[in-house]
């Protein structure tokens, strides 16, 4: 067994979140080690994994991942600590929104060219858009890099707790969720849906609207499919541990 295994706390989510990270970096949905995620291992949700400062998503491990206190600045001078914009837009979901337990920001390709539209609005064009019918924030006050400031701002748009996708216009997406495997089910899904309605953009023709009533009727089936988001990332898991993988070290 790992001897990080008997040292380290929060050993199954460690795995979780390292699986999510070299996943994100095999779709390209990263940019180069600029993003993070968090997730919290407390009540209140103030301390937290996090991935350490500029590490590449594709080569992080479980015993990788730091510890990080949204209520202590000093946690920024450990060893491998967050950058400061990570500090900024992860410890202030962490401290501001109690329903993010697991926060991912990422600038994955379509995702960001709907962040960049003047509309940046998903609509209801196909299932996988469906999925976050009216349950999407749009941040069209983009302040810059985020540091403390911007993350409190940021934060502040989450008081919906049925909108956990939020379109920060500008610059990229922030997905939270209460897992792992819910967060990144989200992620996947919603730059698939991205993409879908930016590439039906691009051949220039009228799109199909699925009407709001059916829209909402799908989003809601959709919620309650039973453990696809866990399927998913077992899956996931598997496979990487079926290459050999050191992830789960």
């Amino acid at each position: 067994m790992n001897v990080a295994k008997h040292n380290m706390t929060h050993w199954a989510e460690r795995v979780d979140l390292a699986a999510a990270f070299r996943w994100t970096a095999r779709l390209n949905l990263h940019e180069a080690v600029a993003n993070h995620f968090s997730l919290a291992i407390n009540d209140d949700g103030t301390r937290f994994l996090m991935n350490p400062n500029q590490m590449h998503f594709s080569r992080i491990k479980a015993s990788d991942l730091i510890v990080v206190d949204a209520n202590d600045p000093d946690t920024l001078k450990g060893p491998n600590a967050p950058d400061p914009t990570a500090w900024g837009l992860h410890g202030g979901m962490h401290r501001l929104v109690p329903h993010a337990r697991c926060a991912m920001h990422v600038h994955p390709i379509f995702s960001t060219v709907l962040a960049s539209l003047q509309d940046s609005t998903l609509p209801p064009i196909d299932q996988n858009c469906c999925t976050f019918f009216d349950r999407t924030i749009v941040d069209e006050n983009y302040g810059g890099l985020a540091f403390e400031d911007e993350g409190a701002r940021c934060a502040a748009q989450f008081s919906d707790p049925r909108k956990k996708v939020m379109v920060m216009g500008n610059h990229g997406i922030l997905i939270i969720g209460d897992t792992v495997a819910e967060t990144f089910n989200r992620l996947y899904y919603f730059e698939r849906a991205a993409e879908t309605y930016i590439r039906a953009l691009q051949t220039g023709q009228p799109l199909r609207i699925i009407p709001d009533q059916i829209a909402e009727k799908t989003a809601q089936e959709l919620e309650s499919y039973p453990e696809q988001d866990a399927r998913h990332l077992g899956e996931l898991k598997a496979i990487l541990d079926q290459e050999g993988s050191d992830y789960a070290t």
